[in-house]
């Protein structure tokens, strides 16, 4: 059991998603003398140290001081925070145990672990899951990057308590220098993405691969099979294989890939036939899950969202007919794909999670309806040629939020030969909404999923996706 009472521990990065409250809280309540130090400044953190009002924690805020680190028995750092960090070099050279809040969590939880990761969709899979779990055992927890904090749930998990957890690379990077790895592991896909933060594409996978490193041969990896990458996560994985994937089809005892590749059959797979999601056991015998038509979430994505959560949730002795009564009952998260209003026959949706261009590629392929686009914003370091040939495909007009990113987009959609789709350039988001809806025909949805971060005009996608909500709600019907 790991011991906090009266340790000094310093908490790097307070941050504003819920997981440093959850640390903070946590760590008072097991007797730890606390520290906090963030480089932001407190009127940044205010709803954070509002909750936090009246308690014996220690604050270095707009800072970082090396003396902290020195003095520390034990340093949480916050997921954005790099490993290679000087700061925690120092900590470390002076006898520091290093911590995130899913190495606590994970040190600490009674439960059976299932921890979602992937580029898109881990937070989609990650609460349908959630979602199905909790109709076969109402006591499961859902927790993790998908801004819920796992050890403020500790205490109403017991031995047998489902949980479901989402992963970010980050947080991966922690439990892969704990060798630390959940019962059951899910990867959704893998593009592109965070190249500001890793040196290269190889860099970011190997992060990924984390949740599986430290398996047994006991645990359960569920890995996409439409998805080349994901796929060949297979050839070393210590834990037993099952899949997943719409392109997936049952070949003699074994399984072939959309692009032909024989595949063998392991502890099971979640699939299409006929129209239905089924699950094809370990040993072979199929049983239908649901229509397809019962799932209410559009895009072929999202079909293989469905599909991984079947496959963990059966891996998990949950039955087929409550898997299913799940599906038809997800709706889905806000600020992915959210329909937020329907006004003067044009639809709005909010998809502000779709931080990197292939999510917005996702979004565009996934509604049939013509698309007025709002992208743009923070650099990431990626490629937006596949977003601004799907944007050249698909949209009908196209208004740009500025941003760190935002020239590269606009010469790739140039590049593409959208153009003439280009309305303007925003530094505001309200105007560009009232500029979209003038120029959005009945039928239309206009569209804001931006292919980019949001920090320079919003602190985050979750504040860039409420800003868009109350914006459209506010919109005053046509006369």
């Amino acid at each position: 059991m790991l011991e906090l009472q009266g340790k000094r521990v310093l908490v790097m990065g307070l941050g504003v998603h819920g997981g440093g409250l959850g640390v903070v809280r946590f760590l008072l309540e097991r007797g730890a003398q606390v520290t906090v130090t963030d480089l932001r400044q407190p009127q940044d953190l205010s709803a954070t140290l509002a909750a936090l009002a009246g308690a014996p924690v220690t604050y270095v805020l707009g800072e970082h001081r090396m003396a902290d680190f020195r003095q520390a028995e034990i340093v949480v750092r916050n997921p954005a925070v790099p490993r290679e960090s000087p700061y925690l070099a120092e900590a470390r050279r002076h006898g520091a145990s290093i911590e995130m809040e899913m190495t606590l969590f994970f040190a600490l939880c009674p439960g059976p672990l299932v921890g979602v990761t992937g580029t898109k969709g881990k937070s989609t899979t990650t609460a349908l899951l959630g979602e199905i779990a909790r109709r076969h055992r109402p006591d499961a927890v859902v927790a993790g990057n998908i801004r819920i904090s796992a050890l403020e749930a500790l205490p109403q998990i017991g031995p047998r308590t489902p949980v479901v957890l989402e992963l970010s690379s980050w947080q991966l990077e922690g439990l892969g220098e704990r060798q630390m790895a959940p019962h059951i592991a899910v990867v959704t896909n893998l593009s592109p993405d965070h190249l500001n933060r890793y040196p290269t594409w190889e860099s970011y996978v190997e992060a990924k691969k984390l949740i599986y490193r430290a398996q047994r041969a006991d645990d359960l990896l569920v890995l996409n099979a439409d998805d080349p990458a994901v796929r060949d996560f297979s050839l070393d994985a210590p834990s037993q294989v099952a899949w997943f994937g719409a392109g997936l089809a049952r070949h003699g005892a074994g399984l072939r890939a959309a692009d032909g590749r024989a595949l063998p059959l392991g502890a099971g797979a979640a699939l299409v036939e006929a129209g239905r999601l089924v699950w094809v056991s370990a040993a072979g015998r199929a049983a239908a899950i649901c229509p397809q038509g019962q799932l209410a979430l559009p895009g072929p994505h999202n079909l293989a969202n469905a599909l991984a959560a079947a496959a963990a949730a059966r891996l998990m002795g949950i039955p087929a007919a409550v898997v299913a009564a799940g599906i038809a009952a997800f709706r889905g998260l806000p600020d992915r794909l959210e329909v937020v209003r329907v006004l003067d026959g044009v639809t709005y949706i909010n998809d502000s999670t779709s931080t990197a261009p292939a999510a917005t590629v996702a979004a565009l392929h996934a509604l049939a309806q013509p698309i007025v686009l709002l992208a743009g914003g923070a650099d990431k370091s990626l490629d937006p040629a596949a977003m601004a040939a799907a944007a050249a495909e698909r949209a009908q007009a196209i208004l740009l939020l500025e941003g760190s990113a935002t020239d590269r987009l606009e010469a790739a959609l140039r590049e593409a030969g959208a153009g003439p789709l280009i309305v303007g350039r925003y530094d505001n988001l309200a105007r560009a909404v009232h500029r979209a809806r003038e120029v959005a025909p009945p039928g239309s949805v206009v569209l804001l999923s931006p292919g980019c971060a949001s920090f320079g005009m919003f602190r985050h996608e979750f504040e860039r996706g409420e800003q868009f909500r109350s914006i459209v709600r506010a919109l005053p019907p046509a006369e």
